[in-house]
């Protein structure tokens, strides 16, 4: 790696960081750059201004979450045998393996943050980008469903994605159990997530 892409990485792990403990309106540039070992001209030459660094936080991340996400999904999409199960472990599963990863696990976080925080700057650059995602599931969702309103439907997907967000951040009140592996305990979170997220999808 480049000094200068070594820079880049280490501003977007020092903003990660910074993001999930503090917010993206509590975390200063002065705390960022500090935290980061650079100077304000390193963050201003690599990303502009605060509001591209926080999109590149999340482009960071969601570029290869949601390209697992959607090969997962073609695998699945407009088949006669696919179960409502076979979607929501495509939704689930990727962002469960990447949330079991340390810092995955802080971006999770900094998701939740994006939530709890209503940025319409942000809002709208995960829409532009991100939203395509969420559109291809949400018509094989219909496809499974065809007696919900499309209303409907965006609720309990919206209460899907809630719930997902919780256990991805790590904030539940399940832990991870000492003599359990990582990978078990994220088995046993997709298998919960998905028995919990289709008897909600396909209430009466």
């Amino acid at each position: 790696m480049n000094s200068s892409a070594s820079t880049k990485e280490r501003i977007l792990t020092a903003a990660e960081l910074l993001f999930a403990q503090r917010g993206f309106d509590g975390a200063s540039l002065r705390q960022l750059t500090a935290a980061a070992g650079v100077n304000l001209a390193a963050v201003n030459y690599h990303f502009g201004s605060k509001d591209k660094l926080v999109e590149e936080v999340f482009r960071r991340r969601l570029d290869t979450l949601n390209a697992h996400r959607l090969a997962a999904l073609s695998k699945v999409s407009g088949r006669a045998d696919t179960t409502l199960d076979d979607v929501l472990d495509a939704f689930i599963r990727p962002a469960l393996a990447l949330s079991s990863d340390g810092s995955g696990s802080l971006f999770m976080r900094v998701l939740a943050r994006a939530f709890a925080e209503h940025d319409d700057h942000l809002r709208q650059f995960l829409s532009e980008n991100y939203g395509h995602v969420m559109r291809q599931f949400t018509a094989e969702f219909a496809r499974l469903l065809p007696r919900l309103s499309r209303e409907e439907l965006y609720w309990r997907i919206d209460l899907v994605t809630g719930a997902l967000t919780h256990a991805m951040s790590g904030f539940g009140m399940i832990q991870r159990k000492s003599d359990v592996s990582e990978a078990s305990h994220r088995e046993q979170t997709v298998a919960h997530l998905i028995r919990f997220a289709a008897a909600g999808l396909s209430h009466p």
